[in-house]
């Protein structure tokens, strides 16, 4: 069945219809993978031909018989068109060929600028350098980014005379294969009027073309390799620019700095050549193709799936495209082609060596003649901008002397090395990103400056020690987060203003490391990153995960056993590094992610330890422990496993955690637990969160409206569904809940109470806290007495501070308090702002329970001086009220032992309840674990389908006139396990015959001796009690009793609803946002109010939310009426979990996507007495540390309901106390 172009956002610019069917010569197998079966029909037409052509044997580029990559065609006189001349017979496949990643591209190496001099050089970078968190606001995540990614393509070449950036609308057209693509589409005369246009850069996904697919470990085709689909969606593009005249005689280069997934270039007709790798740049020298002063033509071929898209499965979105920028440049005819730039710190840190490697490339005919050695290197270091006001030319930090080239010429290129001594330098860290910036010039014999680069350094040491990982002789702790590249509406296409918002975040959130999942990412986020100071893993843009699963089961199908694939895995490395070298932020390379571990990988680590010893290497493939890693990097490693790592006498190298705390949804419980451990551990040394932003992309609805879309609302097949949606924020950079308790724990300031002592512990290794100011801040009860600024001194790194508990500000206004509980909060801000924060940014902050000194007495509520109550019965209804009838009135239905409704001043503010829970709506990490999970187990138990059974020993008992008791025992249980309930046709307190009657008590009779069995199946019977008191408290009690056949237990708790008025919420316990009895360290005890639909936490996938752990008491009031309802945990009970949705818990569970949720008639409210942690540790295991299960055993406790009028605070009915009643 055809499948129609899925639309994603905005009007397509040009929609074409892909026939995309299960291919019958392959089926899949366990794990939707598929499986190794293909007729012979298939496979024919995918064998590589003999004429295939690899990158040694690269056609001469300037025939212009160099055609598209066609099937052979044949004429109306069936005569070969290749043989009649029309279309050469030039058959490659080179998107089959492992061995064929590239032809006639040019080497890797640094980004080029092509500067005029070293005034021009260094006010290009000052303005480079410009980037803060008030950019940060320009970030656009709609339609105007698709405008917005153009704007930064062109940005990024702004102000160099040489380069010129080719982003705009290119002209497009999409073929289902390569073998059909429109004749001659490249060619000077080709008529592409009829195409549409398409943003470059972008994903064609983006714009209306194909579809987006999601896998995680799932290949979206056939596994075969090197072979991919028949059909293969293939991007035709064509655009024109000219050359400025400024240029001539100069070298051109066209340079794309990513394509997805492979492609063929052509300039003015010639094909110039071939490339793949889908994330790191592609270059060609086309100075002989391009004609001045006239347009000339561009046209690129990319395929999506080529023999690289094997090498590609990485956890995202597959998408395709041109989604980088393309630009030309240009160069003398000898030109600095490369730069590496080395820094080496002595021992003492305060001088060290800066060495560069200039590479130097010329003709041919002038390295015949030895004319190169007429030229001269020097580069000059100069010290940071004055990022205040106009341009002002910066002091010099070094000279590195002019250097004539090498002799020793390598092919095309002459060599020279540079070096000075900085005395003093100031170093490059995450805490101090000091950057210098060098100026490379090359000169000519008259001294004269034909060439200029330049860029940013850091000067900065990465070594280790038993058990450490050393920046700069310090062992850094790395707070880590992993980010994809991904944008809601562009893909993987990239905005300035996005990056910058992703780089401050993460500062502002105490984040200091980012490992590049799982590729190199776009060259601007590296110079964002070396700017704002963040240590990086640049990763390889390699990932087989696919192979994992059957029939591939065992490690030597990994293609990094199989030599044909080496030189491919290789280039992904090398080019990596040659492109990124210079950048101090990266302290790790990385090898890739989940591809096994074999010799191709060995080769990588071989090759890249050779060409760069100043840095780490890092693989957690092959057990994370294997010769080709310099850290011992697991991912989702339980913690008290990866405290037997570090404890290892063995094992010498640090831990760090390159994934760990699985961020799917409401999750990263436990998360605290991860980093006492660390914080206290030798050789724990951090770790990276997976991941950074939920992977949603912008869709539209039948609403009208956009929303988020995951894995199958494309229509891809395979998918994996909301796997993609893991991050720590929403696709539109707004903070998860679970980001504050990120924060919470890498926050570099510790704060604690020690042997009455506030002790702060400055975690920084290279900042004293004179940028810092600490305030306190005294509640109690909920109410803040007192704050004030506390004097602490310049803490040096990694010291501590401590001051006496009875001598800080706090301690006379604490000492004269009457409170039952008393917080002493500590903060510390920034006392000046930051390239990342304003003055005033929170960066650290504690909350320390302190003793009561002077305990508060509660008022007690004598009964004997409250209303009287009046107690009425009508058909199984009593209803309960004062004797004078106004203020409230409570319904309490007899067959349901429950009460039924709750009236003040004519408003229904509690209805259908308390009735005891102990379901809630499955949370991701609920999911997790197929039949293991704690959602099969429930479900296995039947605890999503309980409903109320029964109702027996209903008694109601009035102690005085102004207290009523109410007792029973209900029964809850799945569906379809009830008895039928006795056939009665009257009150079993009326008149009935003697028959009737010993009918009842046979009935009764069986349906207790039933229930009695049932018992031991997954029932609940509970012991329910209500005291009503004349002044309208009700005291509900529980007595809970599960089957001990339950493995574990959601909640226990009480649920019912309020009137949809009473959406006020006001509660003492923690806040102000979501937290859960596992993730709760970052939430503070105090007195909050928000509106009920605030609550409500957006998760893309709904669930369980929104809950407030710790909770003293909540109110629930009118916002017009005043009235509402106030619970108060019992005196013999915990505090609670809290939680207020106008949706109920089977919606929640029901709606596939957020959009999808409907709210309900009113407010339905879970008070819990145990609530079950929500885990984090990953998402596809049952994870929930012991601790914070909810075993099935028996638990009482206590719920104090009060209504409230306008009058009522309920900050004082929570200082009186109820007389207790024996």
């Amino acid at each position: 069945m055809s499948l129609q172009a899925a639309a994603i956002a905005g009007p397509p610019i040009h929609s074409t219809v892909l026939a995309r069917k299960a291919s019958p010569s392959w089926r899949r197998g366990r794990w939707g993978q598929p499986l190794l079966k293909r007729t012979t029909s298939s496979v024919s037409h995918r064998r590589i031909p003999l004429h295939s052509i690899s990158c040694r044997q690269a056609p001469d580029i300037a025939s212009e018989r160099n055609e598209s990559v066609r099937a052979p065609q044949v004429s109306e006189e069936g005569v070969s068109m290749a043989e009649a001349g029309k279309i050469p017979d030039v058959r490659r496949r080179d998107w089959e060929d492992p061995m064929t990643v590239e032809w006639n591209k040019r080497h890797a190496h640094v980004p080029l600028q092509c500067h005029t001099g070293i005034e021009g050089a260094l006010k290009f970078w000052q303005r480079r350098s410009q980037a803060d968190f008030i950019a940060a606001e320009q970030a656009v995540w709609g339609d105007d980014a698709v405008d917005a990614a153009r704007v930064s393509a062109d940005s990024w070449t702004h102000g160099l005379q040489f380069v010129r950036s080719l982003a705009g609308l290119w002209k497009f057209h999409l073929a289902s294969c390569p073998e059909v693509v429109p004749e001659h589409f490249f060619s000077l005369g080709f008529d592409d009027g009829k195409w549409g246009s398409l943003p470059v850069p972008s994903n064609w996904q983006m714009h209306g073309h194909d579809r987006p697919i999601y896998t995680n470990i799932v290949y979206p085709f056939p596994i075969n390799p090197p072979f991919v689909p028949s059909e293969n969606p293939t991007g035709c593009y064509r655009t024109s620019f000219t050359v400025p005249s400024e240029w001539t005689g100069r070298r051109l280069f066209l340079n794309f700095e990513a394509v997805d997934s492979a492609f063929y270039v052509w300039v003015n007709g010639v094909r110039i050549g071939y490339s793949q790798d889908s994330r790191l740049p592609s270059e060609f020298d086309i100075t002989d193709q391009c004609r001045p002063g006239v347009e000339n033509v561009l046209a690129v071929q990319v395929m999506r799936w080529s023999d690289g898209s094997y090498l590609e499965d990485q956890d995202h979105w597959w998408l395709s495209g041109i989604h980088r920028n393309v630009s030309i440049y240009s160069k003398p005819q000898v030109m600095i082609a490369d730069y590496f730039v080395k820094t080496a710190v002595e021992g003492d840190f305060q001088s060290a060596t800066i060495k560069v490697e200039v590479a130097v490339e010329g003709p041919r005919e002038m390295i015949a003649d030895n004319m190169l050695s007429q030229y001269t290197t020097e580069a000059v270091l100069f010290e940071n901008f004055d990022d205040e006001g106009d341009f002002k030319m910066p002091s010099e930090a070094a000279h590195l002397q002019p250097q004539g080239l090498d002799s020793a010429l390598i092919g095309c290129h002459a060599h020279t090395i540079l070096k000075a001594q900085l005395q003093r330098p100031k170093l490059w860290s995450a805490e101090h990103p000091n950057l210098y910036t060098i100026v490379v010039l090359l000169k000519d014999s008259s001294g004269a400056v034909i060439d200029c680069e330049a860029c940013r350094v850091g000067v900065r040491q990465i070594s280790t020690r038993p058990k450490e990982l050393l920046v700069n002789g310090e062992p850094v702790v790395i707070r880590g987060v992993n980010r994809h590249e991904h944008h809601p509406r562009l893909g993987k296409t990239n905005v300035e203003a996005c990056m910058i918002k992703d780089v401050t975040l993460m500062k502002q959130h105490n984040i200091n490391a980012v490992r590049n999942s799982h590729y190199p990412m776009h060259p601007r986020w590296y110079e964002l990153c070396d700017l704002f100071g963040l240590y990086m893993v640049d990763e390889a843009n390699l990932e087989t995960h696919g192979f994992d699963p059957e029939p591939w089961t065992w490690p030597e199908r990994q293609l990094t056993f199989d030599p044909k694939w080496a030189n491919a895995y290789l280039q992904r490395m090398i080019n990596m590094v040659e492109r990124d070298k210079n950048h101090a932020s990266i302290i790790f390379w990385s090898l890739g992610n989940e591809a096994g571990y074999g010799p191709n990988h060995q080769a990588m680590a071989g090759w890249t330890r050779g060409r760069d010893p100043t840095r780490l290497l890092h693989y957690e493939g092959g057990g994370a422990r294997t010769v080709s890693t310099d850290v011992v990097c697991p991912m989702y490693t339980r913690v008290w496993d990866i405290v037997k790592i570090a404890q290892d006498p063995s094992e010498t190298r640090p831990v760090i955690l390159c994934e760990y705390s699985h961020a799917m949804g409401n999750s990263n419980g436990n998360f605290q637990a991860y980093w006492d451990a660390i914080d206290g551990i030798h050789g724990l040394q951090g770790g990276f969160i997976w991941d950074w932003a939920d992977q949603g992309l912008l869709k539209q609805g039948q609403d009208g409206v956009k929303h988020w879309a995951y894995g199958g609302d494309f229509g891809d097949v395979p998918h994996d569904l909301n796997f993609c949606l893991n991050g720590l924020i929403w696709p539109d950079r707004n903070p998860h809940p679970a980001l504050h308790e990120v924060k919470h724990a890498y926050q570099p300031i510790g704060i604690s109470l020690k042997d009455d002592n506030i002790e702060i512990w400055n975690k920084n290794f290279f900042t004293s806290l004179d940028y810092v100011k600490f305030t306190w801040s005294l509640s109690a009860d909920g109410a803040v007495l007192e704050r004030g600024i506390i004097d602490v001194p310049a803490i040096e790194p990694s010291k501590k501070h401590r001051i006496k508990l009875n001598s800080g500000p706090w301690a006379s206004r604490w000492q004269q308090t009457e409170a039952n509980e008393v917080f002493l909060d500590i903060t510390a801000s920034l006392s000046e702002p930051t390239r990342w924060a304003d003055a005033g940014h929170l960066l650290a902050s504690e909350q320390i329970e302190l003793p009561a000194c002077k305990p508060a007495q509660r008022q007690l509520l004598s009964t004997s001086s409250m209303p009287a109550l009046s107690v009425e019965e009508s058909a199984g209804i009593i209803k309960i009220k004062p004797a004078g009838g106004e203020g409230w009135e409570i319904q309490i239905d007899k067959k349901r032992g429950l009460l039924s409704s709750w009236q003040v001043d004519g408003t229904c503010v509690l209805s259908d309840g308390p009735l005891p829970c102990f379901w809630r709506a499955p949370t991701d990490n609920d999911k997790g674990g197929s039949a293991l999970s704690y959602l099969s187990q429930w479900k296995a138990c039947g605890l999503d389908t309980l409903t109320q059974t029964g109702c027996e020993d209903f008694e109601m008992v009035r102690v005085s006139d102004n207290v009523f008791l109410v007792k029973a025992v209900i029964f809850i249980e799945p569906k379809g396990e009830e008895p039928p309930p006795p056939e009665i046709s009257e009150s079993q307190t009326g008149d009935i015959d003697k028959v009737t009657e010993e009918s009842i008590k046979t009935q009764v009779a069986e349906m207790k001796e039933e229930r009695a069995q049932r018992e031991t199946l997954t029932g609940f019977k509970i012991k329910v009690q209500y005291r009503m008191f004349g002044d309208g408290n009700v005291v509900a009690s529980y007595d809970v009793k599960p089957s001990s056949r339950i493995s574990t237990l959601p909640r226990v708790g009480v649920q019912f609803n309020v009137d949809k008025e009473c959406s006020k919420v006001e509660w003492y316990g923690r806040g102000p946002f979501e937290c859960y009895p596992d993730r709760k360290s970052s939430a503070r005890v105090g007195n909050y109010i928000k509106d009920v639909k605030d609550l409500h936490v957006p998760y893309i996938v709904p669930g369980e939310n929104g809950g407030r752990a710790d909770v003293r008491w909540v109110a629930l009031k009118s916002m017009t009426k005043g009235v509402g309802i106030l619970a108060i945990h019992g005196e013999d009970s915990p505090s609670m979990q809290m939680s207020a949705s106008f949706y109920t818990s089977q919606e929640l569970d029901r709606a596939t996507h957020e959009e999808q949720l409907q709210p309900g008639e009113k407010i339905e409210v879970h008070l819990d007495h145990k609530h079950m942690g929500i885990g984090g540790d990953d998402s596809w295991t049952p994870c929930v540390h012991p601790q914070y299960l909810v075993p099935p055993q028996s638990y009482q406790f206590s719920i104090r309901f009060c209504p409230l009028t306008r009058q009522s605070s309920p900050l004082k009915i929570c200082q009186t106390q109820l007389e207790k009643m024996s």
